[in-house]
């Protein structure tokens, strides 16, 4: 049954009589809709393979960050998650982190700690990866809107000039005969089939990835928040600047007596 209903479309010739009565404009319109289906079929493929994988790597990544309550735990084990817009987030903080650590430490009560304005650096570390993720997820994505916007556009440019042309072929032959305009006709409207083509499959995809990229930058901004938050509680110096002061005492006090042991 399907057989029989598809071969009045792919049978009959019915698109190659068309594209051969077609004018030399409608066929440079056939060729660069063919051009913008190419680049749209190729980000496409592109855009959804890097979906794919930015959603299964992903998984994996928050799987094992949250099973453990040391913000920097994945790191110091290596492990990877090529392909997680949400590692890079967590690899730049925790890079950036233990920069800190390393060059600007605070000793509170024997832990190694970081001050709230290394906790800044941070925050603007993973603000920067948030954004550049975000824009490698949207990449191509013009490319998709152009087909979808543009594509029946040109297909019509394509269409209306060959109708064009076909009457004003019938008026210098002074013959207004179906037999006349049918082939012109048919010829201009492949342009327009051809640019629904191009269209059709890209808006569905744009659609669907639209979405897809919406939900992944909402997941990320949702972790940079947790993740910042989770460096604050392990390793941010939260005391109050009047217990600051009296630990400073402290190690104030203590000096002279070391000195005094030395000499």
């Amino acid at each position: 049954m399907t057989t029989i209903a598809l071969t009045p479309i792919l049978a009959s010739g019915a698109l190659q009589f068309a594209f051969e009565k077609a004018t030399l404009e409608g066929k440079l319109t056939i060729g660069a809709l063919i051009i913008v289906s190419l680049f749209s079929w190729t980000v496409i493929i592109t855009k959804f393979r890097q979906l794919y994988r930015a959603r299964k790597a992903g998984k994996k990544f928050f799987e094992a960050y949250r099973s453990t309550r040391d913000p920097l735990d994945l790191k110091r084990r290596g492990e990877e998650y090529d392909g997680a817009p949400a590692f890079e987030l967590y690899y730049a903080g925790a890079e950036e982190l233990e920069y800190h650590l390393q060059n600007n430490p605070l000793q509170v009560k024997g832990q190694t700690k970081i001050s709230s304005a290394s906790q800044d650096s941070v925050r603007l570390a993973l603000e920067r990866t948030a954004g550049s993720e975000a824009l490698s997820l949207e990449k191509g994505m013009i490319v998709l809107s152009t087909a979808v916007a543009g594509g029946p556009f040109i297909g019509l440019l394509g269409t209306v000039w060959g109708v064009m042309e076909t009457f004003a072929g019938i008026a210098k032959a002074n013959s207004a005969s179906l037999t006349t305009m049918a082939p012109g006709v048919a010829g201009a409207l492949i342009a327009t089939v051809i640019g629904l083509l191009v269209a059709i499959p890209a808006m569905f995809a744009y659609n669907f990835m639209v979405t897809t990229i919406r939900a992944l930058t909402q997941e990320l901004d949702g972790f940079g928040s947790e993740y910042l938050t989770q460096i604050e509680h392990k390793y941010v110096d939260n005391r109050a600047l009047s217990e600051e002061i009296a630990d400073a005492l402290k190690v104030g006090a203590k000096e002279p007596v070391y000195a005094e042991a030395l000499n």
